[in-house]
């Protein structure tokens, strides 16, 4: 396991300093009784340099010490699960909800009422019973080389049943289904669009093509650009990533033509966590625009889910549209996605076993 980071010194800040300080709602009986426990851990499933700007943001406004590790969802449901109900760390921070809601089903995360969920644009963005809370939205597309695609003379996909052609035989990567919440979007998506059975079939047709499942959700759009990989399946607003801040002007990113799915990047508590106060003000910290507006600023160009957060300008001028998406059947997912992913596995079978990245 990595080693947790500590982000440095606890802050002597008196309540009534931060509440000067913050734009966001944070009472002060909360505020001190997170300063009195001290110490907060989160479990971040966003891109590493986001998720320690929040967290080094959240030390800095509270003066309490934030241990963090960046982890996917499958890792975190994982040890969640295995920990039941004893959790090595606080809060979870970023990656869409379908592990969250698994391990919501099974009753390992703490429900809590934000008062800062006041802000969020719709109900779609929370869990109704309060487990989790949403913090972003993403679009689930393809980034694909072009200039790898002319070489080979070939057209780019427009849409899912495209990625199927033969032709694209080992230029495409998908994340790991066992280890990204990502890939179980993937096959959420393609069960609600297709059905049940001709989901799986279509994932049995695309996994010939596949040439790598990498461990994390980004994985893929990480590759675009050196043309390591032609053709990923991922989030788009990982592809801006890899245009805007890591100069890869070869990308282009395609919603695909039928239809697509999003994620909502989530944040929630763990429940029996050593730090209950600290992880509440995280969550109203969460939910409040001196920690989503952080994303854009540390290359995570996602749709904020609040109303009173700017939205990244960069996601609408590569044609974005965070309403441009399928009705996604988050029930079904809460309820079927380790059912899913099981049987996607099976259906699989061995053959594909030495393409599924876990490191």
């Amino acid at each position: 396991m990595k080693k947790l980071l500590t982000l440095g010194l606890t802050l002597g800040i008196s309540c009534s300093m931060l509440l000067g300080v913050n734009a966001f709602a944070a009472d002060d009986d909360l505020i001190a009784a997170a300063q009195e426990e001290g110490t907060l851990v989160v479990y971040g499933s966003c891109e590493e340099d986001y998720l320690a700007a929040a967290c080094e943001n959240f030390e800095s406004l509270y003066g309490i010490k934030v241990q963090y590790q960046r982890l996917s969802t499958g890792e975190v449901q994982a040890k969640i699960e295995e920990e039941n109900g004893n959790p090595s760390a606080d809060v979870w921070f970023g990656g869409t909800t379908d592990p969250y809601n698994v391990v919501a089903k099974e009753g390992l995360l703490e429900p809590y009422e934000a008062v800062n969920a006041s802000h969020l644009i719709s109900d779609t963005y929370r869990d109704a019973d309060g487990n989790w809370y949403g913090i972003y939205k993403g679009i689930l597309g393809f980034m694909v080389n072009r200039d790898e695609l002319d070489r080979l003379g070939l057209e780019e996909p427009q849409d899912w049943e495209d990625l199927l052609d033969e032709k694209y035989q080992g230029l495409i990567w998908l994340s790991n289904y066992n280890t990204a919440g990502t890939a179980k979007l993937v096959i959420n998506t393609m069960i609600q669009k297709f059905g049940h059975d001709e989901g799986i079939q279509y994932l049995v047709d695309l996994d010939k093509n596949i040439e790598v499942y990498t461990k994390s959700g980004s994985g893929p759009s990480k590759n675009v650009g050196t043309g390591e990989c032609t053709i990923g399946i991922g989030f788009l607003h990982d592809g801006i990533t890899q245009i805007v801040d890591n100069g890869y002007g070869n990308i282009d990113l395609i919603i695909p033509s039928s239809g697509t799915s999003f994620e909502v990047g989530a944040t929630a508590i763990f429940k029996g966590c050593e730090h209950p106060e600290a992880a509440k003000l995280w969550i109203e910290y969460a939910l409040s625009p001196d920690c989503v507006e952080l994303a854009a600023q540390n290359g995570s160009y996602q749709f904020l889910t609040i109303d009173n957060a700017q939205q990244p300008e960069v996601a609408a001028e590569f044609g974005l549209d965070p309403e441009n998406v399928m009705d996604y059947d988050f029930e079904d997912a809460k309820n079927n996605t380790t059912q899913y992913v099981e049987e996607v596995m099976e259906a699989l079978g061995s053959a594909a076993d030495d393409r599924f990245q876990e490191e």
